[in-house]
């Protein structure tokens, strides 16, 4: 396998690779073509949903390289260095027709800063465009926010993941089967760039072997599927010493709570796509899924609500 990491190695390179976000690549697209570009542009969106690549894909399709510049507001969010921004744009292009701006995490700016900034977005020359990409658009002033062209980036679905491991393991001749590849799609959240680091570091583990459920879950501290549909056997069955043995054995493993309770909807989900009842169960399960990242004991929640799923499951 190559040096170079699989997510920065399978990063895409043109708008023809994106996959998920097709509306947002579409009036890119479009407005590229039209030569009608906005001067300011906002894109939003959970980590790992191609922001920051759709961003430079956009750039390189509007001006040259040299004409690009990429700024992380994490490290460079004081007035001084929007300063040093504002009196820049007033230059024209080196070699491209436009300059553009690409802000990573821009939320970061200090309020201060983001006031300087105000006023260049107002005044935008016309050869610069700017970029600019958050995780927390709540973060951002609406004064900042109605001067940009917004786009939401959707999270990606766990289907759309799946597409994206299943043409990277071809491509890389790594050894997995479909069960691996959902459960890797599941554990990556909506996150494209986070599914390929699991992918990376579980190929590593293997080590040409094939990878299968056991591998994916001895490498992420998530859960086989058999262990996953014993316990909801236990569930159902109101069985509740088994229950409390049962989560016991899964923690021990070190699990993430939030990963566990993903899984475990998918269980339910493959059971009532079946046609059983799981309906009451599967409620109870979506409930912890909002509510687990904040508890301060996640074993506890998780054990309690199998407890009352199996209580409410089997209600008359």
């Amino acid at each position: 396998m190559s040096t170079t990491s699989l997510y920065r190695k399978y990063r895409p390179q043109k708008f023809g690779d994106m996959i998920g976000q097709d509306y947002i690549v579409k009036i890119l697209h479009n407005q590229i073509q039209g030569n009608k570009v906005s001067h300011a542009y906002l894109f939003c969106g959970s980590r790992g949903t191609g922001k920051t690549t759709t961003a430079k894909i956009f750039a390189s399709e509007l001006t040259d390289v040299l004409d690009i510049f990429e700024i992380d507001a994490a490290s460079n969010n004081s007035v001084q260095d929007v300063r040093d921004i504002t009196d820049k744009v007033k230059y024209p292009p080196v070699r491209g027709k436009y300059k553009i701006y690409i802000i990573d995490e821009v939320h970061m700016f200090s309020g201060a800063a983001f006031n300087a900034f105000l006023k260049t977005l107002e005044e935008t020359p016309s050869h610069v465009i700017f970029i600019l990409c958050t995780t927390e658009p709540h973060k951002i002033l609406p004064t900042v926010q109605s001067r940009c062209l917004r786009f939401d980036f959707r999270s990606a679905s766990e289907k759309d993941v799946a597409k994206l491991l299943e043409r990277v393991t071809k491509k890389e001749n790594i050894l997995i089967d479909k069960e691996s590849i959902a459960l890797i799609s599941t554990a990556a959240a909506g996150a494209y760039r986070d599914a390929l680091s699991f992918l990376e570091t579980i190929s590593s583990f293997a080590n040409g072997s094939q990878i299968t459920g056991s591998t994916v879950a001895m490498v992420l501290g998530s859960v086989p599927p058999e262990v996953l549909n014993a316990l909801l056997d236990s569930v159902k069955k109101c069985d509740f010493k088994k229950i409390i043995e049962t989560c016991g054995k899964i923690f021990e493993r070190g699990v993430n709570a939030g990963l566990l309770v993903r899984n475990m909807l998918e269980q339910i989900k493959q059971r009532i796509i079946k046609g059983e009842d799981y309906m009451a169960i599967f409620r109870s399960f979506s409930e912890l899924e909002l509510s687990i990242k904040n508890s301060v004991d996640p074993r506890a929640s998780f054990e309690n609500t199998c407890l009352v799923a199996g209580i409410d499951g089997n209600a008359k």
